[in-house]
């Protein structure tokens, strides 16, 4: 890592706290509520072998049930903890049906909700209003139907008349614990910030979603810091150029309520796989049609977004993406890669215009060829704890995961980067917008960091961090 002093950044938006940090419900996210107590194909359980390196270097963090780390115990523990992160996109489920509630736009004209100061607000009581008429007759809209089986699955019929007041009660009570959350978040952030040691507060910060449940949305603004990341190295020869044919991108998530502004004025859609294969081209690093990417994700509805898309460009169908962008605050650099988005794999077109109620919104959207769509195969996979054996014959070049680790604690972050060394070829990279602990015992090293800013505010950005397989 360099000496020089790192910023805490991470995605700090200069919006008001609310907003921003209820955006934070960071990258991996989820809507599989629905599917979530499904049994899942299930993939090994992380060998022991793998594992126990990282169990006897951090014995302060272990659990009662690991103080004699045996591969018995090992592997009991670490199928229970797999079920409870699984479960955890319940909860993820709802912050984003909360998100929905103040920032939506397609069941309802009220403005959207910035700051929450008063739960009895008229906006936010016509909103919640037109939110359960909406779940009542929800058309086509995705986003609602999906709702609607979330409540469900709690006993909640959204379109009963009994249901009616049962859903109000269910939706302010999630309201309620949001809100309250994020204040316990600002809280860890301000604390993580005033470490006087840095690496402790960074450790602080990257760790501060590990009792949330888990979300799946994401925004295009990561893919950016990737893209920031990849020209650093290039452009410091610690990547070679058209080197990179086998990418793993962990958590690439669903656009369900923007992660910035709340915009679900358009179809779902994810960004993170493909963007990737367009920065990679873009750069130089990789040849079209010579990549292949694995994303890995515990949400069904994400694999099963992508599966449907594969299944249409099997047909020979594009696949559309919408890109929304404030007129502020985006810096410079945000605003070219906005505008250069999806050069390398696609044609722009004409996008579904903003409603009203977002006059002013930039917009615009790119047709991803097919080909690119079909290079991209979706693999449930938990990365903390199941083994990927595809690795084994046919590592990866290249590892990408944005807001994914800060939603596990310690043990847990060691225990997927050691799992990660497994996937790579020796030399090659992870790289995440999330601190790690160094683990010796993991074979991966943190080489260096590229610092990346969004906007014209000093701290809204990220700073991705380069590990390297050793």
């Amino acid at each position: 890592m360099p000496a020089q002093k790192m910023k805490l950044l991470r995605s700090k938006s200069p919006l008001p706290l609310v907003l921003a940090l209820m955006i934070g419900v960071a990258s991996v996210w989820l809507f599989t509520y629905c599917r979530a107590k499904q049994t899942h194909g299930r993939r090994p359980i992380l060998s022991f072998a793998t594992a126990g390196p990282v169990l006897e270097a951090l014995t302060n963090e272990l659990p009662p049930q690991l103080k004699e780390p045996k591969e018995g115990n090992w592997k009991g523990w670490a199928l229970q903890e797999d079920n409870l992160v699984r479960a955890r996109l319940e909860q993820g489920a709802l912050d984003s049906m909360i998100n929905l509630l103040l920032f939506g736009t397609s069941f309802t004209t009220q403005p959207q909700v910035i700051t929450m100061s008063d739960f009895e607000d008229p906006v936010v009581q016509a909103r919640v209003t037109d939110l359960l008429q909406a779940l009542r007759n929800p058309g086509n809209n995705e986003r609602l139907i999906f709702l609607q089986n979330v409540l469900r699955s709690r006993g909640i019929d959204p379109e009963s008349s009994a249901g009616v007041e049962r859903t109000k009660t269910f939706v302010l009570e999630n309201l309620r614990r949001v809100v309250q959350e994020q204040n316990t978040i600002r809280e860890q952030f301000d604390e993580a910030g005033g470490e006087s040691d840095q690496e402790a507060g960074l450790s602080k910060r990257s760790r501060v979603f590990r009792d949330r449940g888990i979300s799946v949305d994401t925004t295009i603004l990561s893919s950016f810091g990737i893209e920031g990341a990849l020209r650093d190295m290039k452009d410091r020869a610690v990547l070679p150029k058209r080197s990179i044919t086998r990418v793993a991108v962990i958590g690439p998530g669903l656009d369900f309520t923007d992660k910035g502004f709340g915009y679900d004025f358009y179809p779902l859609q994810t960004l993170q796989p493909f963007a990737i294969y367009d920065s990679l081209v873009r750069l130089g690093l990789a040849e079209p049609g010579k990549i292949e990417i694995t994303a890995f994700d515990i949400s069904q509805e994400v694999l099963e977004h992508l599966r449907r898309a594969r299944d249409r460009a099997e047909k020979g169908e594009n696949y559309v993406v919408q890109l929304p962008r404030e007129s502020w605050p985006w810096g410079a650099e945000a605003v070219h890669y906005w505008r250069s988005f999806g050069s390398e794999i696609g044609t722009p077109i004409a996008p579904i215009p903003p409603p009203p109620a977002l006059n002013g919104l930039v917009t615009r959207a790119v047709a991803i060829r097919p080909e690119v769509i079909l290079s991209c195969k979706p693999v449930d996979l938990n990365i903390v704890f199941e083994q990927f054996a595809g690795s084994a014959t046919r590592p990866f070049d290249l590892v990408i995961a944005t807001n994914v680790f800060l939603y596990y604690d310690t043990l847990e972050q060691a225990l997927a980067l050691r799992n990660i060394s497994t996937l790579l070829k020796p030399g090659e990279f992870l790289l995440t917008n999330d601190w790690l602990p160094h683990v010796p015992q993991t074979s991966m090293r943190s080489m260096g960091y590229t610092p990346v800013r969004y906007g014209e505010s000093a701290d809204w950005g990220d700073n991705v961090f380069w590990w390297q397989r050793q």
